[in-house]
């Protein structure tokens, strides 16, 4: 079996990342769950901004399904999930902006990316929308935004109504 090089920097970064990931989960809402402390927004906050961080794989959605029942206000908790959902996006779409479609190939693979660029090209605004409305890779559809140079600001408003939609349909549906 002959494995590239190529493939072995691939399963270094993913573990990378993925370390990365289950550090933050542990260091924030792992310690609430098995050490009995009380929840805080600014640990959803920094689960839910590293969840919709391109390179980091996170149930958001089952957070804040998570912190939706603890003692928290549900609208500051839709409020602090959709901006920091938007933060981390704008990150996606700024990388996607700055750096090499090579470089983007080596981390997330060729099919991911091209997968997310077909559909911005073909749906555009309606696909931010819909991957944000949706528990789908929204992430990765705002990094090929940004290597697309996809208008900022459209990118932006759609993603925001998708996930408004989503976190109110999340807040009434578990609530």
């Amino acid at each position: 079996m002959n494995i590239s090089r190529q493939h072995i920097i691939r399963a270094v970064v993913v573990a990378f990342f993925a370390a990365i990931a289950i550090a933050i989960a542990s260091a924030t809402i792992g310690r609430e769950i098995y050490g009995a402390t009380k929840v805080s927004l600014l640990s959803f906050g920094i689960v839910n901004f590293s969840g919709y961080l391109f390179f980091l794989i996170m149930p958001v959605e089952l957070a804040f399904i998570y912190y939706l029942h603890s003692a928290l206000s549900f609208p500051l908790l839709n409020i602090i999930a959709i901006l920091t959902a938007l933060g981390a996006q704008l990150v996606d779409y700024y990388i996607g902006h700055s750096l090499s479609t090579r470089f983007i190939d080596q981390l997330v693979g060729r099919r991911r990316y091209l997968k997310a660029e077909e559909e911005i090209q073909k749906y555009g605004n309606i696909a931010i929308f819909l991957f944000n409305l949706l528990p789908l890779s929204s992430p990765l559809i705002l990094l090929a935004a940004g290597m697309l140079r996809h208008p900022l600001r459209e990118a932006i408003l759609y993603s925001a109504l998708g996930l408004l939609i989503k976190y109110l349909f999340i807040t009434i549906f578990f609530l």
